[in-house]
């Protein structure tokens, strides 16, 4: 199954564990396969050498080295017009839909509000481990 994880998601799945980590063994043990588009990783990114700068003990590389060698990189057009009421979270529909990915995971309001658009799934980590893992 191709799912698709908003940023804050992703970061929580590598550092914190808890649900989103279930979702990260899953990648990991090849149960799901993580779709990122290019503006995606970039964010992906720019967060992880963020934490690497504010918690030295943390290094962005070997992150990024997993995320660049385990996941399906997409070109997703944008879309036509926005549809979160937070236009930086569009990103994450547009690559869902240019993929064929049915399920986004995230734990933002703004996403969660969509859910449904065009057949997307969109549902919290917790629920997410719950119905599929």
């Amino acid at each position: 199954m191709k799912v698709v994880l908003d940023t804050n998601v992703f970061i929580s799945s590598v550092f914190f564990g808890g649900q989103p980590g279930k979702i990260l063994a899953a990648w990991r043990d090849g149960k799901i396969m993580l779709v990122l588009s290019t503006e995606i990783l970039e964010e992906y990114i720019e967060v992880l050498h963020r934490l690497e700068t504010l918690y030295p003990p943390v290094e962005a590389g070997p992150v990024i080295e997993l995320i660049l060698a385990g996941s399906e990189i997409i070109t997703a057009p944008p879309l036509e017009k926005p549809i979160s009421s937070d236009p930086d979270d569009d990103k994450f529909i547009a690559c869902a839909l240019a993929s064929k990915a049915r399920v986004i995971i995230s734990g933002g309001k703004h996403l969660l509000s969509v859910d449904g658009f065009k057949g997307l799934e969109i549902v919290k980590p917790s629920e997410y481990v719950k119905k599929y893992l």
